[in-house]
């Protein structure tokens, strides 16, 4: 491995605090990112971070060295990306997170076809649900399905709204009747969508009418077609996007339960961190999600 890769590794494990996180950011093993960093140490002739059984850290030798490469690197980073862009070359590396149902239904045709068509980048995508900071865990981009940010600092970009419905499987109508009013979900089993143990509360209106309501029930759970599973299996009742539940309305397996009653809006987003001007590539994949969703979404199956 070249210095200059060896650097990046250096800082990557700083930021990280961590080889094992720093080897999935990298894409490499954990001993070679060790081995790396050794080398790196024993060329330098001191030692650059502690490690110990809990996590690692810099000397203070490392944070000295670390605060004169960063803004080099950084300053390399911006070079090479600023000579792709003036020449059109959408080539390099694009670290995408996304959300797991979502990523799971969608991005495997959007990475297929834009493979087609951009070759030369190459896109890693990490699905979780958890909602994560893009500028301190180094993403170009994250793909987000809420509503209006709260970190001022991220630049984000609607797409499209997310239709919700309130759903629940023929057999848990058929032994608790069918809600009429908001009210009626207080005594049935909700099935609550958490983050952080936080309870989930659902705001339906209507015109003239708005009433809120704690999904109370036995189960919690942090991912869509999780909690969709539990529907379909006659658990209770869930309020989740369209796209996901979308298959098992059209074959019976859920209905929709308040089709009257509405919830506030939320929509399918694009996440930057606080980029001067969009690289290249990552306004590209940009425009390609965006035009997929639109031309899939729009053309009427999750509409």
């Amino acid at each position: 491995m070249g210095e200059l890769e060896a650097i990046r590794t250096f800082l990557t494990v700083a930021s990280q605090s961590s080889f094992s996180a720093a080897a999935r950011l990298l894409g490499m093993t954990p001993a070679s990112v060790t081995r790396t960093i050794s080398s790196l140490e024993e060329q330098l002739g001191v030692q650059l971070l502690l490690r110990t059984t809990r996590k690692v850290s810099l000397t203070s030798a490392g944070a000295a060295y670390a605060a004169r490469v960063a803004p080099l690197v950084q300053g390399l980073a911006r070079a090479t990306e600023e000579t792709r862009d003036l020449q059109k070359v959408t080539a390099g590396s694009l670290r995408v997170s996304a959300p797991m149902s979502l990523g799971m239904k969608v991005l495997p045709t959007v990475l297929s076809q834009f493979a087609i068509i951009h070759p030369r980048t190459s896109v890693a995508i990490e699905l979780s649900d958890r909602f994560i900071d893009i500028v301190e865990e180094n993403y170009d981009l994250a793909i987000r399905i809420s509503g209006p940010p709260t970190d001022k600092s991220t630049i984000w970009r609607k797409i499209r709204p997310v239709p919700r419905l309130l759903v629940a499987a023929p057999s848990f109508i058929a032994r608790h009747g069918m809600p009429v009013m908001p009210e009626d979900l207080s005594g049935l089993e909700c099935l609550s969508y958490h983050d952080q143990l936080k309870t989930e509360t659902w705001a339906l209106s209507r015109p003239g009418q708005t009433r809120t309501i704690e999904a109370k029930g036995r189960f919690s759970i942090n991912n869509g077609d999780f909690l969709c599973r539990l529907a379909v299996a006659g658990e209770g009742i869930a309020l989740l996007p369209r796209f996901i539940v979308e298959e098992d309305l059209h074959a019976g397996r859920l209905v929709q339960v308040l089709p009257d009653w509405s919830t506030p809006e939320i929509w399918l987003t694009l996440y930057y961190p606080p980029y001067e001007q969009l690289p290249l590539r990552v306004a590209t994949f940009s425009d390609f999600f965006e035009a997929f969703i639109k031309e899939s979404w729009d053309a009427g199956r999750t509409s």
